[in-house]
């Protein structure tokens, strides 16, 4: 690891002009990703600003079919019984993330902002319509994701809050890699105004919604909607865990395991 000095974030505005003035500075919060790139030499900022105790990114509130999370709002916190008051899905999907340890310093933001193929919030954005809220502008879901590691974040645009929309009934599913929890392949469905929307993690670079299963699901979804229908291998990931056809595989698989775990929620 390089040296780096370290402060603490005071506001949010003063943390975004200290962004802009100094390229080598980064944003840190649970540091779940950053600190081990640091470690193994991969990044190497000259100076780390903490923005865990930032009071514009704390919260998480609901309001007109909405529910508010503040971006260094814990895992640990987003799968509590506040937010499965309201998505439970949201809150079941957060317990499945990493480790004990992993959901007690992560944070939502932090994982959203890092775009990795295989986190499962991602699924969840694309699944509930979501809204990123930044500390210039609001960005849907479907348009922040743009490439592996890669989203529509302006180097120095620091995330807010994360709105979902409350979904009439939502569920994920997720093929989880034995070793490291990430998902290989994670599906959430969520029932929307009648209408239903697939969010895809884990099997391709960037992020996807089935919208072939959408249409055969909409306006309500039933595991019988998905009969004959399969997603195609082509552009998807293929590595030494699963060969793309085996994730194209998968996404079928999750995307009724999680119309599965709707029905019996009913």
């Amino acid at each position: 690891m390089y040296p780096f000095s370290y402060q603490r974030a005071d506001t949010l505005s003063a943390t975004v002009a200290a962004l802009a003035a100094d390229p080598d500075a980064k944003a840190i919060a649970g540091g779940m990703t950053l600190i081990p790139s640091m470690k193994h030499r991969l990044a190497a900022p000259g100076r780390l600003i903490d923005i865990t105790r930032l009071a514009e990114l704390q919260g998480i509130d609901a309001e007109d079919g909405w529910l508010r999370i503040g971006a260094a709002t814990r895992h640990r916190d987003v799968a509590s019984e506040t937010v499965a008051a309201h998505i439970p899905a949201l809150a079941r999907l957060a317990h499945t993330i990493g480790d004990p340890q992993v959901r007690a310093r992560g944070t939502l933001g932090g994982s959203v902002a890092n775009a990795d193929p295989a986190a499962d919030y991602p699924a969840a954005l694309l699944a509930l319509a979501a809204i990123v809220v930044t500390d210039r502008r609001e960005i849907t879901a479907d348009d922040f994701f743009v490439d592996m590691f890669t989203t529509a974040l302006e180097p120095d645009e620091l995330i807010r809050s994360i709105r979902f929309r409350i979904p009439r009934r939502a569920a994920y599913a997720k093929f989880h890699h034995p070793a490291s929890g990430y998902a290989m392949t994670g599906v959430c469905v969520a029932e929307l105004d009648g209408a239903v929307r697939v969010g895809v993690t884990g099997a391709a670079p960037v992020p996807f919604r089935w919208q072939a299963a959408e249409e055969a699901l909409s306006p309500t979804p039933t595991s019988a909607g998905l009969e004959g229908l399969s997603y195609p291998p082509d552009g998807l990931n293929a590595d030494m865990h699963a060969p793309a056809e085996y994730r194209a595989h998968l996404v079928a698989v999750m995307t009724r395991r999680a119309l599965g775990a709707m029905e019996n929620d009913q």
